[in-house]
This record gives C-alpha cells, sequence and structure tokens, in this order.
C-alpha cells in the first residue's frame, strides 16, 4: 500500500486501487490535479487495499476487478459489508455488459471501462460523491431496453446464469487455468472448482470438460485477441 501525503481540507479523498502501475500512476496524477479531490493512496492487491481502506478512510474507491490476489467483486461486497458509505466505481477492462450489473448487485455505485476519456472518469467520480449511480451511456440503454424487455441480449450475455464464481471460473479455464491452479488462486479445494465445474456445464448445456473448455477458451478469445488453439493447449498440458 502507498500512503499518500494529506491534502488541504475540502478535498474528497480518493483510494485508487489497480495491479497496473502505469495505469495506477496516470490515474493518481489525474486526480491530483483536480481541485476538489486528493488521491489518499494507492494498491494493487486485495489484501493491500482492505487495509488501506480501513486506515485511510477514503471517501470513493476506484477499483480495477482485477487484482493481483483475488477477486474485485467479493472485494467489493466485502467492503461495503465492513464500510457502508464507502463509495466504489469499478474502472476495468472487463466488459461492461456483462461486469457492471454484477459490480453494482455486489455494492459498487458506477462502472466504467478503461477505454473512456479521462472527463467521463472524473465526472463519474463527481456524480458518484454526490451519491448517484453511474454507468456509460450505453449500459444506461442497455439497462432501460432489459427492463422493458423488448430488446434481445447481447452476445456474450448468455452468461448471465452463471454466479460470480462461476463466471470467474469459466474466464479462468479461458486463460488457460487448470483445475488446481484456480483452486490455488482462489483459495479453495480443487474439488470446490470441480463443482463449479459441473455446475457452469448444467447451466450452460455443456455435455463434458471438452466442450466447457472450447466454450471458455473461445469466449476468452473473443475479448482478447490471443489465439485460442495455445490456450487450449495449455490448459491439456
Amino acid at each position: 500500500m502507498k500512503k499518500h501525503p494529506s491534502k488541504p481540507a475540502g478535498k474528497r479523498r480518493i483510494l485508487v486501487a489497480d495491479d497496473h502501475p502505469l495505469f495506477r500512476e496516470g490515474l493518481v496524477q489525474l486526480i491530483n490535479r483536480e481541485r476538489d479531490l486528493s488521491c489518499c493512496g494507492e494498491t494493487a492487491t486485495v489484501a493491500a487495499t482492505q487495509t488501506a481502506a480501513a486506515r485511510l478512510k477514503p471517501d470513493l474507491l476506484v477499483l480495477d476487478l482485477r487484482l493481483k490476489d483475488g477477486d474485485g467483486l467479493e472485494l467489493i461486497k466485502s467492503l461495503k459489508a465492513r464500510f457502508p458509505d464507502l463509495f466504489v466505481l469499478v474502472l476495468s477492462e472487463h466488459d461492461e455488459t456483462l461486469y457492471a450489473e454484477r459490480a453494482v448487485r455486489a455494492g459498487a455505485k458506477g462502472y466504467l471501462m478503461k477505454e473512456e476519456a479521462t472527463d467521463e472518469v472524473l465526472n463519474a467520480i463527481r456524480k458518484i460523491l454526490q451519491g448517484e449511480l453511474y454507468l456509460s451511456r450505453r449500459m444506461s440503454v442497455l439497462a432501460l431496453h432489459k427492463l422493458l424487455d423488448n430488446t434481445p441480449q447481447e452476445p456474450g450475455n448468455y452468461l448471465e446464469c452463471l454466479s460470480d464464481r462461476e463466471l470467474q471460473v469459466f474466464q479462468m479455464l479461458g486463460a488457460g487455468k487448470g483445475t488446481a491452479d484456480i483452486a490455488a488462486e482462489l483459495h479453495v479445494s480443487p474439488k470446490t472448482i470441480e463443482s463449479h465445474r459441473e455446475n457452469i456445464k448444467h447451466k450452460l448445456g455443456l455435455r463434458n470438460a471438452a466442450d466447457l473448455l472450447c466454450h471458455a477458451v473461445h469466449w476468452v478469445h473473443s475479448r482478447s485477441g490471443s489465439d485460442p488453439r495455445s490456450v487450449a493447449q495449455r490448459s491439456a498440458s
């Protein structure tokens, strides 16, 4: 955890949690240039973020869903249980059409993708600090259409039937990780991961482990541009 010097009274205190040092540094500088905002600390892990939230008592946490030692959605739930007044803005590479609703259900007050302009990020921070919910224009429109139930789901939304943890396991499988690796990273038993795999297969109507791996690899590939053949080979080895 990196703690920043105290700022003049009247500025809202922002904690930044992101495991990419260059992006994190740029975001900190962006915040500190604003007259009404200051970065009180920066972290790269779930554990450090939990400690920083308790010690620094920020007004708002800007959080990437992917941290070095855990899951951002579970972190949001944990922090909101301990600090109900803490505002959370998710700023992530993860597809907002799949993760924004999950993040809000977990307790976040806003969701933006990292491709958004810096002015949009600052606008989101200020809106959330005012107590408002903030989503991109695209997600706001999708949410309205979903409420009215008159538009088809976007590609990839067939995974909405998965729980947050099942989606995480599905994504890790698609990234080339085996059961033992996933269990170690999530701090659970391999048997628990096997149970998640069975649930995912059932919910998605997949026949066997090969079908599950194929779907997971191609889903991750469609969002990252990686070679699905090389990922599948790593998973099988």
